[in-house]
């Protein structure tokens, strides 16, 4: 599975449209998030895909790393996303993302 560095995933925010997919829980994601993320924890993922209109590229986001790189597996196999899609896990999770978070009121 492919893997993206967090400076990779911020400059592909800045510069173009990407799908970032937060798989943490609903809390993690409301105390921050990346810019423009969408939440759909990972126990939750097999049974929501269809409620998203996937795009060209997409990275998955976890704590660690390590649970974005199932939840790339998954969502690359699932029919609702586009076969020439790029589904990557961002490595290093959020701990290795150094940048500003959105957060949830």
């Amino acid at each position: 599975m492919k893997e993206v560095t967090p400076a990779e995933v911020k400059e592909r925010i800045e510069s173009r449209d990407i799908q970032v997919v937060d798989i943490r829980s609903p809390a993690e994601f409301k105390r921050g998030h990346i810019p423009g993320a969408i939440n759909i924890p990972m126990m939750e993922l097999p049974v929501r895909v269809s409620e998203v209109d996937w795009g060209d590229e997409i990275v998955c986001a976890c704590p660690i790393g390590q649970s974005s790189i199932q939840a790339a597996r998954l969502l690359a196999s699932f029919e609702g996303v586009p076969d020439d899609a790029s589904v990557a896990s961002m490595e290093g999770g959020y701990e290795a993302w150094d940048y500003e978070l959105e957060h949830e009121c």
